[in-house]
């Protein structure tokens, strides 16, 4: 597969242009504490961090396809090398460090060039939102706690979260007053800018009056750390000697980073192209990150990673392609080249509340919220997977990711979407009988949905499901496998079991409604003669041919038992949450009234347009309205019911004909009630008790309407007589 090259400046805009120009300075200006920070985590001079910050980021830059996300010298890969480092007994700037540092990058960049080879973007493919935002908001969380101490006139913090904890208190027994309240000071400062001029470039203000304050006061006199000097130029090509690297070792480190580079990238690059809608190459973005490594190993540099504090900047910016990185790579060389001067100048804390202000941005509080209030599983999970970041460290947060995204994947297909469906006197459907007050049991059949894949894990959930619904007289089983799209040999033989125990008892089986895949499925796992036996039909309806069953089919809704449940699921609802219109009450829920209100009012709009009203009310709306979409006769029943209710709403020819439009409307009431008691004539009670309701909660909702209403169908009555 050929890689394009800078694929996120085809079709450039110039009004890009000035945009990207400035979000990648302000990147670049930031990127100077933060890099020359993580260069000295990882064990290297300060200065290698700006050169961390020049090629590899124009190499990333190259072949990434994400239009925002910036590449450099970050956190999780110098820790993992600094703590390599420190097992092996190197010291920190020593030139034993010089070599072994650069070695892992170029490690990590051959691992990662080997990953795009052999596909391994594929594991995003693996992680859940929840999972990924609580990667994320551990990454932040942990950077954050890292630079805590920076502010408080200590060093950065290393580790996870215990070593982090033990460094933080440490730091306070010694607290330079100065540097916390410059620190605060100039964070409040940013949060404030952010809140209430976020374009406004609040990160450069505040590194400018930073170093303001080191020139005329010095702040450094009063124990406020500035940044190191730094050499002017640019790196050289660097030759690691392998007579001084353990190369298995070296190998071993790379291979790790690599992992957490990729993973770390490919999640966060994946989260901030999900916020602002547009498509990554995934499989290219590892490429990009093998190039920033390899270009980072060729000039004696650190590993290099996505960031995630400057792509916050950046987003906060409005850049809009890989130019920022472009621009900040040679931004950055400029400086190397002719200003290092005014770094020096530079204080600490001011730069970390830089830092902290951006990574405030990447910690998912929203969507921790939003997640405990819709799904406390996945909210767990989340925090499942932001406290493992912290405690155990990013590469065991990666792999606890994926294993709590199967994890989420396992419990919801070992308790799936499953219901026992009817009719509803007057459709051709069939609907959940929990969800739905007037869909009634097929008489002496069980017909079942099944809404998740068949597998080891829940073939016993089906089997219990349909046994624990049987009763004396029940002739048939139906599942309804539409939502059935592969089968395991558990799952086969689940099946086949219960097709015997129901032959038995004397039980018709039926599997229907699926994709013919299942059927191939079914032959290849050993039950296809289920379907030799005739226990496969195509649809639910043909199953019930099958039994000798023709429409309308027989419903329960006579039985005694049935009635006091449907009566009881009627008084169970407060006037707010009644509602007849099964259509609307499944698709709205609660709303249902006030939607249906809406949707009436959108009608009499439309019958504006209507002059014919006689064979307005013959037809039905059904078929003068195109917008009306198959409405059952109890929906449209009641919709006219509500219609006559804003008889004032109608046009005034129509307003003077009131009495005539009503008795229309009331006619084709009664055609629909005739067409439905003719097929159904044992829902005649059930029809009254419906109507009843309808009325109760009309007078609650529109007694001046209902009223009116009255008075109208008073005065027709009284023509009808005379």
């Amino acid at each position: 597969m050929k890689a394009a090259l800078f694929p996120t400046l085809r079709e450039y805009k110039k009004e890009f242009l000035l945009k990207d120009i400035f979000s990648g300075i302000i990147i670049a200006a930031v990127s100077i504490p933060i890099s020359m920070g993580y260069a000295q985590i990882a064990g290297l001079p300060a200065v290698y961090g700006l050169y961390g910050s020049v090629w590899p980021i124009l190499f990333f830059a190259l072949f990434s396809t994400s239009k925002q996300f910036i590449f450099g010298v970050d956190a999780a890969p110098a820790a993992i090398v600094g703590a390599a480092l420190s097992s092996l007994g190197i010291i920190n700037e020593s030139e034993a460090a010089l070599q072994y540092v650069p070695c892992i990058a170029l490690f990590a960049g051959l691992w990662l060039l080997l990953f795009y080879l052999l596909h391994a973007d594929r594991i995003v493919d693996f992680i859940s939102m929840p999972v990924m935002g609580g990667f994320i908001s551990g990454i932040a969380i942990t950077i954050i706690l890292m630079q805590i101490p920076k502010i408080l006139g200590s060093t950065a913090g290393t580790g996870e979260l215990p070593e982090l904890l033990h460094h933080l208190m440490e730091a306070m027994r010694q607290i330079n007053v100065p540097s916390v309240f410059l620190g605060l000071l100039f964070l409040a400062v940013l949060l404030a800018g952010k809140r209430f001029i976020p374009r406004f470039p609040m990160s450069v203000a505040v590194m400018a009056a930073g170093a303001f304050l080191t020139i005329v006061f010095h702040i450094q006199d009063y124990g406020v750390s500035l940044l190191s000097q730094v050499e002017t130029g640019l790196p050289g090509f660097f030759v690691p000697d392998i007579t001084q690297i353990n190369l298995t070792q070296a190998a071993g480190r790379g291979l790790m980073v690599a992992v957490v580079i990729m993973a770390e990238t490919l999640l966060s690059e994946n989260n901030f192209a999900s916020k602002n809608g547009y498509k990554l190459n995934d499989r290219q973005e590892i490429l990009a990150c093998a190039a920033g490594n390899l270009a980072s190993a060729a000039i004696g540099s650190c590993p290099v990673n996505g960031s995630i504090s400057r792509t916050s900047m950046n987003e906060q910016y409005g850049g809009k392609t890989q130019a920022v990185s472009v621009t900040a790579g040679l931004v950055m060389a400029v400086i190397l080249l002719c200003a290092t001067g005014f770094i020096g100048y530079l204080p600490v804390p001011v730069l970390t509340a830089i830092v902290i202000s951006a990574l405030l941005n990447i910690v998912e509080v929203h969507l921790a919220v939003r997640l405990f209030k819709v799904s406390r599983q996945e909210f767990f999970i989340f925090m499942a997977a932001c406290v493992t970041v912290l405690i155990l460290g990013t590469i065991y947060g990666v792999v606890a990711g994926i294993l709590l995204s199967f994890i989420a994947v396992i419990l919801k297909a070992t308790n799936p979407p499953r219901s026992f469906l009817g009719m509803i006197p007057g459709k051709a459907d069939f609907y959940n009988i929990n969800k739905n007050h007037f869909a009634c049991p097929v008489k002496n059949v069980v017909i079942y949905r099944f809404s998740e894949n068949l597998f080891f894990a829940n073939i016993k959930i089906l089997q219990n499901d349909i046994e624990n619904s049987l009763s004396e007289d029940t002739r048939a089983v139906i599942l309804d496998a539409g939502a059935i799209n592969s089968l395991d040999i558990t799952a086969a033989d689940g099946l086949e079991k219960l097709a015997e125990s129901l032959k038995k008892k004397n039980i018709r089986f039926y599997i229907t409604e699926h994709a013919e895949n299942i059927n191939e499925q079914m032959r290849n796992l050993g039950i296809g003669h289920l379907i030799k036996e005739g226990m496969v039909r195509r649809t639910i309806s043909a199953a019930l041919h099958d039994l000798g069953l023709q429409e309308p089919f027989p419903l329960e809704i006579s039985e005694d038992e049935k009635k006091k449940a449907l009566r009881k699921s009627f008084y169970a609802l407060t006037p707010e949450e009644e509602n007849t219109m099964e259509e609307f009450a499944w698709a709205f829920g609660t709303d249902a009234v006030r939607e249906i209100e809406n949707f009436v009012k959108y009608v009499v709009e439309q019958i504006h347009g209507i002059s014919d009203l006689e064979e307005l009310a013959e037809a039905g709306l059904e078929e003068k309205l195109k917008f009306w979409h198959s409405l059952g006769p109890l929906d449209e029943d009641e919709l006219l019911r509500r219609l006559e209710l804003h008889i004032d709403d109608f046009p005034a020819e129509v307003r003077e004909k009131s009495t005539l439009v009503v008795s229309l409307i009331e006619r084709r009431r009664r055609i629909l009630r005739d067409k439905l008691l003719k097929e159904h004539p044992n829902v005649k009670e059930h029809l009254k008790e419906k109507q009843a309701i309808l009325e109760r909660r009309l007078i609650k909702q529109n007694p001046e309407g209902v009223r009116r209403l009255h008075e109208l169908e008073e005065g027709y009555s009284n023509k009808e007589k005379d």
